[in-house]
């Protein structure tokens, strides 16, 4: 079996991840992920970023921000691929966020059930366009538009 090299081009890295390499350098950029210059002054990233960015890419998936995957990362090992124990220490604090997202989700399909039965598409009555509208009860029409001018400063 050969000995696979500890230390990988950002173009291999993006062949094996499937990530862009301008997206690479962008992870990088933001501290996501950290690589060490060859002689020639070419990025050489560790192979253990192979399981960083499908990290990151499960991360953004649930709805964490760049920020949060960063300081995420940084509790990871830095001299060692990060094990299973790891990964689930991490991904544990996500279940909550999930499950609201999951519930976000359902209410957004029932009341798109109820909204296709209903047709009323009304921006006065319908809980799928208008949740939670306060400006509804100064009347019809666009209050908030009106308050402001054509600058976007508040007008008297």
């Amino acid at each position: 079996m050969p000995v696979l090299p500890t230390r990988v081009s950002i173009g291999e890295l993006s062949r094996r991840s499937g990530v862009a390499p301008s997206a690479i350098r962008f992870y990088e950029s933001r501290g996501l992920l950290t690589s060490e210059r060859s002689e020639g002054g070419q990025r050489r990233f560790a192979r253990a970023n192979l399981r960083r960015l499908a990290f990151i890419s499960a991360a953004q998936q649930v709805g964490l921000t760049l920020e949060e995957i960063r300081a995420a990362l940084t509790s990871l090992p830095e001299g060692r691929t990060p094990t299973r124990q790891d990964w689930q220490a991490l991904s544990a604090s996500w279940r909550a966020r999930l499950d609201l997202r999951i519930a976000a989700l359902e209410r957004l399909r029932d009341d798109l059930s109820g909204c296709i039965g209903c047709g009323c598409l009304s921006m006065r009555r319908c809980r799928l366009h208008n949740r939670g509208d306060a400006a509804a009860a100064e009347g019809e029409g666009s209050r908030l538009a009106r308050a402001f001018g054509t600058r976007g400063h508040l007008t008297g």
